[in-house]
């Protein structure tokens, strides 16, 4: 199964997009852009008042992308926002995840439509008996583009649970703020979802790639978009991972809310470790979804034991993807490490070689660890431990074939489909290939 609707309805659908200033882009994959300036922004207080600001002063076009967005003080403020950039003939197109935003209300949404914005929901379903089933093959991305000048990519939604005075279920997150050439790539993949790059498709292309990035000079500001889908680059995002694990040196650190990775990426994890790298995983102690952090357990003995550091974050959910290598290659966006994200779910990250940011990102997951996680012991010898490693060992061998189980499911076809279409009949027209 396919997610071919999220490439072509966008433009079959709103064909005054602004298509005609945007060539097509014939080259395999986005590639590395130098001169970008890059700045990390920390949960809620940081991320919304910068991107509404930024939404406030677009001009021409705004291109925004959130699994969830709640009808709550921080939904509320984006509405007024974007209902007034449309009024003021700011180009908006707004996609929606159906599941993640399957509670806002037709006023919420026709408000938005009436003004001029363009909105479009990701695998709209009505609930059964109240309860919804488009659980699988998520619009998971959260970007916003304003006038392809201004990128934001993270992991955080619009929502106020990602703010400290929502409580203890304050999610704790981080985005990223691009300016500079980079944005042209991150617009394109926004505004032309039907005409991306291709994969490469010989295994010497990927080879030769993988070559590449590794002998990429450490120049500051370098950014590069990977992105996940359900066609040609569906382990764009774990490959990347596997590959910059393999040529780590000096230090990892994973900071990632659902955490229950393949076997080769753990083992990638596991052999740096083992080569004298110092390897930090921050990961959910109090987690939003309870299955989370029983999942990630599974794995800590295999990894413990050959010396990854594992720390629990216990003062709210954790929901960040990010990530650093060494001092100066990073990632932040949307990407868990967990079969949905890695196998199912419509993802971007963006990957950043730049010193200063690196720093900046190990000096807060340095703090994060150090003042407010525990850190895992190793469980040893210990009563129970034959148990552990049975588990373990089918815990492992599942893992290894995952991925591919989980991308045959499920059996439905999920489209991006305009607002106000949501409750009709699919257009034969927009059928997956």
């Amino acid at each position: 199964m396919n997610d071919m609707p999220l490439e072509k309805t966008t433009v079959d659908s709103l064909p005054d997009a602004g298509l005609a200033h945007e060539p097509p882009r014939m080259d395999l994959e986005y590639g590395w852009h130098s001169n970008n300036r890059v700045v990390l922004l920390e949960n809620g207080e940081a991320y919304f008042p910068r991107v509404f600001e930024v939404l406030r002063q677009a001009q021409n076009e705004i291109l925004l992308e959130t699994f969830i967005l709640f009808e709550d003080k921080v939904g509320h403020e984006l509405h007024r926002i974007l209902i007034e950039a449309a009024q003021r003939g700011v180009r908006v197109t707004v996609s929606l995840d159906g599941f993640g935003c399957g509670e806002l209300s037709t006023e919420f949404l026709a408000a938005m439509s009436n003004a001029g914005v363009r909105l479009q929901i990701f695998d709209p379903a009505q609930p059964i008996f109240g309860v919804r089933t488009n659980w699988f093959r998520r619009l998971h991305r959260k970007i916003v583009v304003v006038d392809g000048t201004i990128a934001f990519v993270g992991g955080i939604n619009f929502s106020a649970d990602h703010l400290a005075d929502f409580g203890p279920q304050a999610k704790q997150d981080y985005s990223v703020e691009i300016q500079g050439p980079a944005v042209v790539d991150i617009h394109h993949f926004a505004l032309l979802q039907g005409d991306r790059p291709a994969r490469a498709r010989y295994w010497w292309q990927r080879r030769r790639q993988r070559r590449a990035e590794l002998a990429l000079t450490d120049h500051d500001g370098q950014v590069r978009l990977v992105y996940r889908d359900n066609r040609q680059h569906r382990s764009d995002i774990e490959e990347v991972y596997r590959l910059v694990l393999r040529g780590a040196r000096q230090r990892v650190v994973i900071a990632n809310a659902y955490f229950f990775p393949g076997y080769r990426l753990l083992r990638e994890i596991r052999n740096a470790a083992r080569r004298g790298v110092e390897v930090r995983l921050i990961l959910q102690g109090e987690p939003d979804m309870l299955v989370a952090r029983l999942a990630a357990r599974m794995l800590y003995d295999y990894l413990i034991k050959d010396g990854v550091t594992i720390y629990e974050y216990c003062e709210r959910p954790l929901h960040g993807k990010v990530a650093l290598v060494d001092d100066d290659w990073s990632t932040v966006g949307s990407s868990n490490l967990d079969p949905l994200s890695l196998s199912l779910n419509l993802e971007a990250n963006v990957l950043i070689r730049d010193r200063a940011f690196n720093r900046d990102l190990f000096e807060r997951l340095d703090r994060l660890s150090r003042d407010h996680c525990q850190a895992m012991p190793a469980k040893g010898s210990g009563r129970g431990r034959l148990w552990r490693l049975t588990v373990g060992f089918l815990v492992f061998h599942v893992l290894r074939h995952f991925p591919a189980w989980a991308g045959w499911l499920p059996a439905h076809k999920p489209q991006l489909k305009p607002f106000g279409q949501a409750d009709t009949r699919q257009d034969s027209r927009h059928e997956p290939h």
